[in-house]
């Protein structure tokens, strides 16, 4: 602990003089001693991005009249592309339409999937959200289709939606207007910010699920986030001519994710550096004060300087916990509300 303390660049030099009598204390600044939970992180490198990789293909045939720019965000019911003059609108679903969908056909999750989102757009009046295409199903297609400037058949074919999990960031088009409708059009990212980190396996009893975290994006800006998930497949780590036999073992890692409580400091960064802070241990309830407070003697002892409501000071023996940014932990013959002296800024 005395070289995490002295590592913090705050601790002074203390000369010892136990015969020294009380000083005046109005030379010098106080803070307050607190009582609060501590924690100690273990800071990891990450990578900033956007979660989620798809593939956006196209089908049905026709052409390609419009293509949305590279960044461009794209939700439910908006169109992700054109063909033949009309927009290709975006569903959210796990099941891709695989058949076309219209009266007196078999029931299927596709169906759910259709219903869910007519319903989500507008178009669900009356209409009973299950694996059955009814008559009411088709009446709210007809209307979704109206809107959409597109023949009103009341039957949907594969090719007239895209099916996503969610919303959509545009990544890359692949696609140029006016070659045929087929196969690859773009490819996309979901629209949540989050950090991956390559964990060292050494250190893995730091990353549980739902963990969480404290994030310092690009910029300096801070956040906190909580582990989305936790790899169980580890990676060897990196090798080179001078590497001995064993450091790929030695060096291995695991993939954790990291999901940001809030993008605020983000940007639109997608590849920016971040660093992420593990909580390595957890102390509630204890007594700190900060870090600058402390006197460190030649034995490696810790003390601080007590002032009493008098202006009188005396020192006070300390034995460290963990640090927690500028704060440390420190046990005592001390009590919540004292004051210790600090240097002056």
């Amino acid at each position: 602990m005395a070289l995490a303390a002295a590592a913090a660049g705050g601790v002074w030099a203390l000369q010892d003089s136990p015969s020294t009598p009380a000083q005046n204390a109005s030379a010098l600044p106080t803070a307050t001693v607190a009582r609060t939970d501590m924690v100690s992180t273990a800071d990891v490198d990450g990578t900033l991005s956007f979660a989620g990789r798809y593939t956006v293909l196209a089908a049905g045939g026709g052409r390609i009249t419009w293509l949305p720019r590279t960044g461009g965000v794209i939700e439910r019911g908006e169109r992700v592309y054109g063909v033949n003059g009309h927009g290709v609108p975006l569903f959210y679903g796990s099941t891709p339409f695989w058949r076309d969908l219209k009266p007196e056909m078999s029931d299927g999750r596709d169906v759910l999937e259709l219903e869910r989102n007519l319903v989500a757009l507008g178009y669900g009046s009356g209409l009973a959200v299950d694996r059955s295409f009814t008559s009411a199903t088709a009446q709210a297609v007809k209307a979704w289709q109206k809107d959409l400037g597109v023949k009103r058949t009341g039957a949907v074919k594969p090719g007239d939606v895209v099916m996503q999990p969610s919303a959509i960031r545009v990544t890359k088009v692949e696609a140029i207007t006016g070659a045929a409708a087929g196969g690859t059009v773009l490819t996309a990212s979901g629209t949540k910010r989050r950090i991956s980190v390559k964990l060292p396996v050494s250190e893995q009893n730091l990353a549980r699920k739902g963990a969480e975290v404290r994030v310092t994006l690009p910029g300096g800006k801070t956040a906190t986030g909580r582990i989305s998930s936790v790899g169980s497949v580890a990676t060897a780590g990196s090798a080179n001519s001078q590497s001995q036999t064993g450091d790929g073992t030695q060096n291995a890692t695991i993939p954790v994710h990291i999901a940001l409580d809030g993008t605020n400091g983000a940007g639109i960064l997608d590849g920016g550096p971040a660093t992420v802070g593990f909580t390595s241990t957890e102390h509630k309830d204890v007594l700190a004060v900060p870090i600058n407070a402390l006197l460190a003697a030649a034995d490696g002892s810790y003390k601080v300087n007590v002032v009493d409501a008098a202006g009188n000071v005396r020192p006070v023996p300390v034995k460290l916990g963990i640090f927690d940014g500028d704060a440390v932990e420190v046990g005592g013959d001390l009590d919540a509300g004292m004051k210790v002296q600090v240097p002056r800024s």
